[in-house]
């Protein structure tokens, strides 16, 4: 399985980015997509998560109501839409799935995604 994330780069505050995550190789259909972030000398961050038959999606405190999950099945294709970014958004994104659906209690934690794509960098100056 390999998960391409791309759509990162450098804006200004307020300003919006659209991240998109293509996944190859089986789909996460019955499991779990999910977007986490790092920014240097702090740990992973859970960013907000989609799941198999579940009509809810699921954020970071840090980010509800600027940033928007969605999916699209048919392209395997998991999209972070980020409104209003903040300096403090500023990290490296990366995009996680799970082929087995994650129990609710696990998914926010970096542990529940056994795959993992490369990232792509968002920069957002004050």
């Amino acid at each position: 399985v390999q998960l391409q994330a791309s759509g990162g780069g450098l804006v200004q505050a307020g300003e919006s980015l659209r991240l998109s995550c293509a996944a190859s190789g089986p789909t996460f259909s019955r499991g779990a997509m999910a977007w986490f972030r790092q920014a240097p000398g702090k740990e992973r961050e859970f960013v907000t998560a989609i799941r198999y038959g579940d009509t809810n999606t699921y954020y970071g405190d840090s980010v509800k109501g600027r940033f928007t999950i969605s999916r699209d099945s048919a392209k395997n294709t998991v999209y972070l839409q980020m409104n209003g970014l903040k300096p403090e958004d500023t990290a490296h994104y990366y995009c996680a799935g799970a082929i087995n659906r994650p129990i609710l209690s696990n998914l926010r934690e970096p542990t529940a995604y056994r795959h993992w794509g490369q990232g792509t960098q968002v920069t957002v100056s004050s």
